[in-house]
């Protein structure tokens, strides 16, 4: 492996522009996502010295001031004088935009910082930087301000011939960011993440703002093998071994790793150079096409499908199935400028190829596991095809209907989706309330009654059985799972309005439980809410106001007087309020609140994890959840 990483690797495209200005081009927004975004990008950099193979620890620490340092044991940035610029080459790496060693300079094979933005944004975004740097036997130091130069680089240290490495230090600018402290869990998922995918690098969190500091390591000699074990940890696994496939072809690394649980949602992964890509793409449609056909050739060849039985179908194999799969390239081709989904036409042969040797072998070597995979699947194929003619009848008996929607939804009259939501409302009272309450031409009502099922443990011929969910994917219009149309959801809103209790917010976790399993891109494009009713009326004088927590009561008693003509109801549900108060407080577009349900793509394994912790079988890791959870919740009834 050559070591050549010197100034002549950093490659300059431009020079550094209206990210202050912009910063939501660069790092997606300037709320706490952005944030720690900054940290995501100075830790991919020395990320990208461990896949090189020169790095194999990095700390990173929230130091008390909420400002991040970083510090990796790899070659160190290059400090000698970049030829094109006449600046130093670690000067060019943090005020230069699309500079770095990963342009075909020979800096890096491997890269998940592709566009080489990393260094220089977070700079232009951090209030100060300063960056040290060991190689060559000194220690090398440069200071910025808002991305602009602080002090010239200069040399701080002699250090020994064989110690390397790069230590970034960073506070976010409080005038661009809407908040500014870093939460120690949503770097930890990260980090932690991070090093499953990169085997054998060892990765050191550490939060300095409390005492004692709070210290995690994470450090997987298995890798993606481990990473299935722990998305498994609260699901009973079908075999004990987890599948591994392997292998270098034409330039591109495939890691693959499996394992089935006795759930009936599969969990599957994918990344590129460590990326996660949520959409997919081309190493995802290899992996599904290998064991699709190589299952079915195993189960054909040993009679475990009988000759007249249709072939299993993917869906019916990834029943219960989690899975990673993670491939490394030199130069991938996203589809978007967020990297949700992989492009290179090159990967799925390979990807495909890798999998079908190395998955026959297995199954061969490993026949009780075989027919253990085999047998669930054939149980998820006859659910399917249950499920399957119940929606032929279905859709028979609505075509005869003139597609007929629901008899219990009012439905809006505008007929513009844009224009129109549907509220999800529990049981007839309120659905009543909220019919009066509505405007006609926009809101559609949708009453459910009782607490839908729960999809977290059910078959699919089960699921389309249930009459309240049959009535919500008629009113929507987008179907399911593989025939999920986004083009024609009927409503730009989807708006849940349960009772602020223990019930409410256990129907609003089973339809949100629903929502992302069945048709996750409503919430990943922004068309499910959250509706919030409040929790208080206050009444003095004849006047009326309205709270939505404790804290807005006390505000407005403060305000008022805290005397005994105040006259305060706790509303225990929608129930309790008329049509006219329910609309001024909950349905009035000019005056409600409603919270946008979102997918974070960085945290789609731990949301995949939290939604079987809830909602699935086992008592003790949601007691757990429960236990260490309790402390965030505010306002519910018990």
């Amino acid at each position: 492996m050559s070591n050549n990483y010197d100034a002549e690797q950093i490659q300059v495209l431009e020079g550094l522009e209206a990210v202050r200005k912009r910063p939501g081009m660069y790092i997606g927004s300037t709320s706490t996502r952005g944030l720690h975004h900054l940290v995501y990008e100075i830790v991919d950099n020395s990320v990208d010295e461990a896949l090189a193979g020169y790095c194999n620890h990095i700390e990173v620490f929230i130091n008390s001031d909420n400002s991040i340092t970083v510090v990796d044991n790899g070659r160190g940035i290059p400090v000698g004088i970049q030829e094109k610029t006449g600046k130093s080459a670690l000067e060019v790496v943090f005020t230069v935009l699309h500079a770095g060693g990963k342009f075909g300079g020979g800096g890096y094979k491997v890269s998940g910082g592709l566009h080489g933005v990393g260094a220089s944004v977070v700079n232009a975004l951090s209030e100060w930087l300063e960056v040290e740097v060991t190689r060559d036997g000194h220690v090398y130091k440069q200071t910025y301000k808002r991305g602009n130069v602080d002090s010239t680089l200069q040399i701080i240290a002699d250090a020994p011939e064989d110690k390397s490495g790069t230590k970034v230090t960073f506070l976010p600018d409080k005038t661009i960011f809407d908040d500014w402290i870093y939460d120690y869990d949503t770097l930890r998922t990260r980090l932690r993440e991070t090093a499953f995918l990169t085997k054998g690098l060892k990765i050191t969190l550490t939060d300095l703002r409390v005492d004692p500091p709070k210290e995690r390591h994470f450090h997987y000699e298995g890798g993606i093998k481990e990473f299935v074990e722990y998305m498994n940890r609260h699901r009973e696994a079908l075999y004990d071994k987890v599948i591994y496939c392997e292998g270098l072809k034409d330039g591109v690394y495939v890691e693959v790793a499996m394992q089935h649980n006795d759930s009936y949602n599969e969990m599957i992964h994918s990344y590129v150079n460590n990326i996660n890509t949520p959409e997919g793409g081309t190493h995802l449609t290899g992996f599904k096409a290998a064991i699709t056909k190589i299952f079915n050739d195993y189960a054909r060849k040993n009679n475990l499908l009988k000759e007249k039985e249709d072939n299993l179908s993917g869906e019916d194999l990834r029943e219960g199935m989690s899975a990673i799969v993670s491939v490394k390239i030199g130069e991938p081709q996203f589809e978007g400028q967020t990297k949700q989904k992989l492009g290179n036409s090159e990967v799925r042969p390979v990807v495909e190829s890798i999998v079908s040797e190395q998955l026959t072998y297995f199954l061969e070597q490993n026949p009780n596991i075989a027919k253990i995979i085999i047998n669930k699947s054939v149980m998820a194929q006859r659910a399917r095809i249950a499920a399957r003619r119940a929606r032929d009848v279905a859709r028979k008996a609505n075509l005869a209907d003139n597609m007929a929607l629901p008899g219990k939804l009012a439905d809006c009259s505008d007929k513009d989706p844009k224009n129109c939501e549907i509220y999800i409302v529990e049981g007839d009272s309120a659905g009543g309330s909220a019919k009066k309450a509505r405007s006609r031409a926009t809101q559609a009502i949708l009453p459910l009654r009782g607490k839908i099922l729960n999809v977290e443990k059910a078959r699919i011929d089960r699921i389309l059985e249930n009459a309240e969910i049959k009535a919500m994917i008629t009113a929507f219009g987008t179907g399911i799972h593989e025939n999920f149309d986004i083009d024609k959801l009927r409503y730009n809103k989807i708006i849940i309005m349960t009772d602020a209790d223990v019930d409410g917010a256990h129907i609003a976790t089973l339809l949100l439980t629903f929502f992302y399993r069945f048709m996750p891109d409503l919430i990943r494009k922004g068309h499910v809410y959250l509706a919030q009713p409040p929790l208080y009326k206050l009444e003095k004088n004849k006047k009326i106001w309205y709270a939505y927590s404790d804290d807005e009561l006390n505000s407005i008693l403060n305000e008022v007087g805290r005397d005994q003509s105040n006259k305060i109801q706790r509303y225990k549900g929608l129930g309790e309020m008329d049509a006219e108060q329910l609309w001024e407080t909950t349905m009035d577009p000019e005056k409600r609140i409603l919270l946008k349900v979102a997918i974070d793509d960085d945290d789609e394994s731990e949301i995949d994890m939290t939604f079987n912790v809830l909602m699935g079988d086992k008592v003790e890791p949601r007691r757990q959840f429960i236990e260490t959870n309790a402390k965030f919740v505010k306002n519910l009834d018990i």
